[in-house]
C-alpha cells in the first residue's frame, strides 16, 4: 500500500468517523487502501465498508475481505451506486481528496511535470478528455478562467495567451511541449510553484473535480444516517472552502439558513471545531501532506 500511495493523516481520518463495529462505512477514495484497512479493523463481521475509486489502478489494492465491496466508479455517483448494492443510508463516509502518489509518479500518466510525457491526467482513463485536449479546444478566456479559478495563477492571461497562439502552429501534446512554450512566463525562482499550479487546474478541469465534489458533499447529507460522520481531507484552498462552506452551512453557498426567529439552522454539528493538519513528522516523512486539511461533523 505504501508503494501506491502514503495515506495522509490516516489515524486523525479513520478516529474522526467514530467508527462503530457494526455500521456501514464509505471510503470514497480508496487509493491505496490504507483508509479502507483502518477502517475495517474496526469493524465486526456484521459492519460493511464500501469503497469508490474511478482509477482502475486502485483495483489492485481491493482487500479480500467480505465485508468490503469495491465500486468502481466516480464518487459523484455516490448516491446512485448505493443504492444499486441496497444501501440507502450510512454512518460515515471519509474522502481523501488528493491525488496519489502512484499517479503523481506513474509517468505516462500525465499527473507530473517531472516527466515527459503525453499531458493525459484522466484519473478515468475510459474518459474522453484529456490536458491535451484542453489546450487544444477550449477558448483563450476558458483556459484563462481555468487557470486563475482552479490554479489561482498571477499570470492566467499570459500562459491563455501563449498557449493560443502556439497551438496554431502545433498541437500541445506533452509535459515538454507545455514547457517549452510557457518557458518565457516560468519564473526563475521558484518554477515548481508554477508548474505545480497550472497542472492543478487542468487536472482539476480534465476531472471535473469541484463538480464532483460538488455532488458528493450534497449527497451525504442524504445518506448519512443521524449521528453519522463526514470527513473531508482537501490539499487546496477551493475544496477546502467548499468542504468548510458545507459543514457549517448545509449547503456549498455557505449560507446559514435560519428560523422564524433567527436562530441558525444546520444539519451538522462540528467534529473538529478548527482544520487539522498533519503532524511535523508525517510531514517530513510526506512531504505530499504538508497542505492537507481535515473537516469532520456529524449529522444532527
Amino acid at each position: 500500500m505504501s508503494s501506491y500511495h502514503n495515506s495522509v493523516m490516516l489515524r486523525e481520518s479513520v478516529a474522526a468517523l467514530a467508527v462503530k463495529p457494526d455500521g456501514i462505512y464509505v471510503d470514497a477514495t480508496l487509493g491505496g487502501g490504507g483508509h479502507s484497512h483502518a477502517i475495517l479493523a474496526q469493524l465486526q463481521p456484521n459492519g460493511r465498508l464500501y469503497a469508490f475509486d474511478c482509477d482502475a489502478d486502485a483495483a489492485d489494492n481491493v482487500p479480500q475481505d467480505t465485508r468490503f465491496k469495491f465500486i468502481h466508479n466516480n464518487f459523484r455517483y455516490l448516491q446512485n451506486c448505493l443504492r444499486y448494492v441496497g444501501c440507502t443510508s450510512v454512518d460515515g463516509i471519509l474522502a481523501d481528496l488528493g491525488v496519489s502518489s502512484h499517479q503523481f509518479d506513474c509517468g505516462e500518466r500525465g499527473f507530473s511535470f517531472r516527466f515527459e510525457a503525453d499531458l493525459d491526467m484522466r484519473m478515468n482513463r475510459k474518459a474522453s478528455l484529456t490536458a491535451a485536449q484542453v489546450l487544444h479546444i477550449y477558448s483563450e478566456g476558458e483556459l484563462e478562467r481555468i487557470f486563475r479559478q482552479y490554479g489561482e495563477m498571477a499570470q492566467s492571461s499570459r500562459a491563455a495567451a501563449l498557449i493560443v497562439a502556439a497551438r496554431a502552429q502545433k498541437e500541445i501534446q506533452s509535459t515538454g511541449d507545455l514547457r517549452r512554450v510557457l518557458a518565457s512566463i516560468t519564473p526563475q525562482r521558484h518554477p515548481h510553484k508554477f508548474w505545480a499550479t497550472l497542472y492543478q487546474a487542468l487536472r482539476i478541469e480534465v476531472n471535473r473535480e469541484m463538480e464532483a465534489l460538488e455532488a458528493l458533499l450534497i449527497q451525504s447529507l442524504h445518506l448519512l444516517k443521524s449521528g453519522g460522520r463526514l470527513a473531508i481531507i482537501t490539499y487546496h484552498s477551493l475544496e477546502d472552502r467548499m468542504v468548510k462552506n458545507f459543514m457549517r452551512s448545509g449547503n456549498i453557498q455557505g449560507e446559514v439558513p435560519k428560523d422564524f426567529y433567527g436562530n441558525e439552522e444546520t444539519p451538522f454539528v462540528a467534529v473538529t471545531k478548527k482544520a487539522i493538519t498533519p503532524s511535523q513528522q508525517e510531514m517530513e516523512q510526506n512531504n505530499r501532506a504538508r497542505s492537507a486539511k481535515l473537516r469532520a461533523v456529524e449529522k444532527k
